[in-house]
């Protein structure tokens, strides 16, 4: 793979170096401590830069509020230390106070972590994803001896008639979620049906964007973060930035507070929604359906 990264600012060649530290430390100290043979042989074995930062056409626009994110394919040796939770939680936690609090990273950092088996599965089934990552990303970190398989490129009715699977069902699935939106608003104004009007708004912005990526790359990371699964599908449809505004405070607020809905408008007695506040969702999401709707309609359209 491509090891190099000039066409980057010396600073961001810094902070790429750091979050290899990172993930190494904490994949590390989660496995220290095993007593598991195969969790004691668990090893890092690639760290890849993917996405705009290897392609060079990053954004960081500090006016419009929108910044690329850096994004990371982690390739570990065994299926069982790709867990999000158990392996790589705390490294995510470290890596998020990084770029928010600590300012020790300019841009959040999105990581996904697959076992080279399953990569390897993946490119040769032609996943464009996978096959994208092996032909433009650039690794930050390779151990010897673990070769990526040479890439099929899936014919184009193939990959067609599978992404028109996913439309056909993640799109409805959205299309009830936001069904159940109005249900839950017509109940009552009250904290209560507002908490789970709020839910039912983070589940069809999910799938949304879950339908985007399988529409147009055949893979979804499987992750309810919408920081995470927004950064993934804007990347390949930049036509979806427009949905959320960025430039203001409450605009951020209010997507941060529909994030947050995925837990805390279920389990938590203190989440607060206003009707404003979820009048102006709703009509993002709204949005973005029709956004989403045009940019996969684009992908199906039989070519000449």
């Amino acid at each position: 793979m491509k090891t190099d990264l000039d066409h980057l600012p010396d600073r961001k060649q810094r902070e790429l170096r750091h979050v290899v530290r990172v993930l190494f430390e904490e994949f590390e100290r989660e496995i220290g401590l095993a007593t598991q043979a195969w969790k004691k042989r668990g090893r890092i074995l690639k760290v890849i830069l993917y996405g705009s930062y290897a392609r060079g056409d990053w954004v960081d626009d500090p006016v419009g509020g929108y910044k690329s994110d850096y994004d990371i394919l982690v390739v570990v040796n065994d299926a069982k230390l790709t867990d999000p939770v158990e392996y790589w939680g705390k490294a995510d936690d470290r890596l998020m106070r990084d770029a928010t609090i600590n300012e020790a990273l300019s841009a959040p950092v999105n990581f996904i972590v697959h076992d080279l088996a399953d990569v390897n599965s993946q490119l040769t089934n032609g996943r464009p994803f996978f096959v994208d990552i092996a032909n433009q990303g650039i690794a930050l970190y390779e151990a010897e001896g673990f070769e990526l398989t040479a890439p099929r490129i899936l014919p184009p009715d193939e990959a067609r008639a599978e992404a028109e699977k996913h439309f056909e069902r993640w799109f409805a699935i959205a299309q009830r979620s936001l069904t159940t939106f109005k249900l839950q608003r017509a109940e009552g104004d009250d904290r209560y049906w507002r908490a789970k009007a709020a839910f039912e708004l983070h589940q069809a912005t999910e799938q949304l964007y879950h339908c985007t990526l399988l529409v147009l790359t055949l893979y979804s990371p499987k992750s309810h973060k919408l920081n995470f699964l927004r950064s993934h599908a804007e990347d390949v449809a930049p036509d979806l930035i427009v949905a959320w505004p960025r430039a203001d405070k409450r605009s951020r607020r209010c997507f941060d507070l529909l994030r947050q809905a995925y837990v805390n408008a279920r389990y938590s007695p203190h989440f607060e929604i206003s009707d404003d506040e979820l009048t102006w969702l709703a009509e993002r999401v709204a949005e973005l359906r029709t956004l989403v709707k045009a940019v996969c309609e684009k992908r199906l359209a039989p070519r000449d």
